[in-house]
């Protein structure tokens, strides 16, 4: 599935509504990020990465999936750490913010978790990795 709205029709409730909730208050916080199905999730925006063995690539800069046992938020290619201690319901990896239901997270922490990653949109990012 390619579309954004068909994707999002396709989850069962109640996800159905958790996701489209986070994704219209990314549409909202950042308009400028272009929306598409990339890899089975919704994703927005895109950057480039090189690491130093001189592998290379694109990626979104922030995605938006529905798992089995929880929706999860891949945040921006800096990583999910600087909101860890302010979202204590959520279940934070190195770049992903797990949670079960959009009721459980600060969505002002959020919206700075997205600006964070619209901020990336088009960046050329080089890692040591």
């Amino acid at each position: 599935m390619t579309d954004p709205d068909a994707w999002i029709a396709a989850l069962p409730e109640p996800r159905r509504s958790d996701v489209a909730a986070i994704d219209a208050r990314i549409g909202v916080v950042a308009p400028g990020l272009r929306r598409y199905v990339d890899r089975g999730l919704l994703a927005y925006g895109r950057y480039s990465y090189r690491y130093a063995s001189g592998r290379e690539g694109d990626s979104f800069v922030l995605g938006l999936a529905s798992n089995k046992q929880y929706i999860s938020l891949h945040a921006p290619p800096t990583g999910v750490e600087p909101w860890a201690v302010r979202l204590p319901k959520a279940n934070l990896g190195r770049g992903c913010i797990r949670f079960r239901r959009a009721a459980d997270l600060d969505l002002t922490v959020i919206d700075e978790v997205i600006a964070a990653a619209a901020a990336q949109d088009g960046a050329r990012i080089v890692s040591g990795g």
